[in-house]
């Protein structure tokens, strides 16, 4: 039913990205409902949920009588050769062809009064199951997301990554002509040429190789949130900066500090781990289920119907009964004891089950602080490295027009020019990541 919240806006999504086949941008948050309502990994959740309430229903209705109604209608043809006297000729004849039709018709009112606590554990069961189900399609949507807001960033970050190769390829490519330029006056050597124009060719392959995972991370994006991949799409989110202020970076470990804290609100919160607790619920059902094998079955019975030769002589004869009935299954083979004992296991498995799903919960918490760290650290030593790598490369393009340094040493400067600014988009988006998957491992946002 949630789903259905996201129909309007998901299609206005839709339309202001498809229509008259231009190519518009896609948000951070679009991307976000564009994919709960066309994933299909959302859709089978939901239909596992649909089912399970089915089956709630089915276990109800095991607490109501059940209404039968049944209409048998039959001929009887009998060819006899024994005599009989008929009474009018005072003659003795043959009995010879004889016909016989038989109607009946009637409803059957059966109701169980008590079967042993099964249907009580039928009924514990599907509820446990359905609720099961709905946490599964909770943490199946907080899946999605994540998956979705980590492959957007990651389109993002590939586009930073081929803009830093661009302006790489334009920095060397004036570099070029002003090396060309000198080498035509006689200022410097023909080899320092050829050591630019190589370099040159390094920076277009790896402007082609950038632009290439940046269209690759992108039409992953696309076909994770359903879309058709044929078509062109614009990935951008202005909310979404590469600028990290320090008071962020500060923030982000201040607010995740008690570990013990943040593992008591991921159990009170992780759909997954109110889903392992649900079917735990339902492997202690199966057992109450199976014990009411050893139990009697207590049921009563009513029940009306006419017959006669026909309809017209229905209503002749009627027939009322009311009764109650008992059925024990006093020895079924040691099938009852089976059941039992795998219903017991199977609670075992369900409760180590739920005690593992908490230990995965807090080795997920403890790594993505892990990473948050490392990538707040990472940031800021990337910072470091822009600031210095920038006047490097501005001291080394100085000293080689004024012809006190080497090529090799502008090249070098321009190397690592690139590696910090690659360095950067990586560490920004790594924390912005990191950030996303603490909330995720957290599981508190709900969709």
């Amino acid at each position: 039913m949630r789903f259905k919240k996201h129909t309007i806006l998901t299609i206005a999504v839709l339309q202001a990205t498809l229509a008259y086949g231009q190519v518009k941008t896609i948000s951070l948050d679009q991307a976000r409902q564009i994919a709960l309502e066309r994933n299909l990994a959302v859709s089978q959740a939901q239909n596992n949920v649909e089912a399970a309430q089915a089956s709630v229903l089915a276990a109800t209705g095991s607490y109501l009588p059940t209404l039968s109604a049944s209409m048998t209608w039959d001929r009887s043809q009998t060819d006899s050769k024994n005599l009989y006297i008929d009474q009018i000729s005072n003659t003795i004849k043959p009995i010879g062809l004889s016909t016989a039709t038989r109607l009946q018709t009637g409803a059957t009112l059966d109701y169980t009064l008590f079967n042993g606590f099964g249907r009580e554990g039928n009924r514990k069961r599907a509820s446990a199951r359905s609720v099961a189900s709905e946490q599964t399609a909770a943490r199946t949507r907080q899946d999605i997301v994540f998956l979705v807001e980590s492959e957007y960033l990651d389109v993002l970050r590939n586009g930073q990554l081929v803009k830093v190769s661009e302006e790489n390829l334009k920095r060397d490519n004036r570099q070029l002509e002003r090396i060309t330029e000198s080498n035509r006056v006689g200022a410097l050597s023909l080899a320092d040429v050829y050591r630019q124009q190589s370099q040159v060719a390094a920076d277009e392959l790896n402007l082609i190789t950038a632009q290439n995972n940046y269209d690759k991370a992108k039409a992953d994006l696309v076909s994770l949130m359903g879309l058709d991949v044929s078509e062109d799409y614009t990935i951008a989110d202005p909310a979404i900066s590469t600028e990290i202020a320090q008071s962020e970076l500060d923030s982000s470990m201040s607010q995740y500090r008690n570990f013990r804290e943040l593992s008591e609100r991921a159990v009170a919160h992780r759909p997954d781990y109110q889903a392992a607790t649900e079917s735990f619920n339902a492997a202690d059902a199966d057992v109450t289920s199976a014990r009411s094998g050893y139990f009697p079955s207590i049921g009563a019975r009513a029940g009306y119907g006419l017959n006669g030769e026909a309809f017209s002589s229905l209503k002749n004869t009627k027939v009322f009964n009311l009764g109650l009935w008992l059925q024990w299954n006093i020895f079924d083979g040691f099938g009852t004891n089976q059941k039992l004992e795998a219903a017991q296991i199977e609670k075992r498995n369900a409760e180590l089950s739920l005690q593992q799903s908490q230990r995965n919960i807090n080795v997920e918490i403890k790594k993505a602080l892990l990473d948050l760290d490392a990538a707040r650290k990472l940031y800021e030593v990337s910072q470091k490295g822009v600031v210095s790598a920038t006047q490097d490369y501005k001291i080394a393009e100085e000293r080689y027009n004024l012809g006190a340094g080497t090529l090799l040493d502008l090249l070098t400067a321009s190397a690592n020019l690139v590696n910090a600014q690659a360095n950067k988009v990586n560490a920004s988006y790594g924390f912005v990541t990191s950030k996303r998957n603490v909330e995720y491992a957290l599981g508190e946002r709900t969709y």
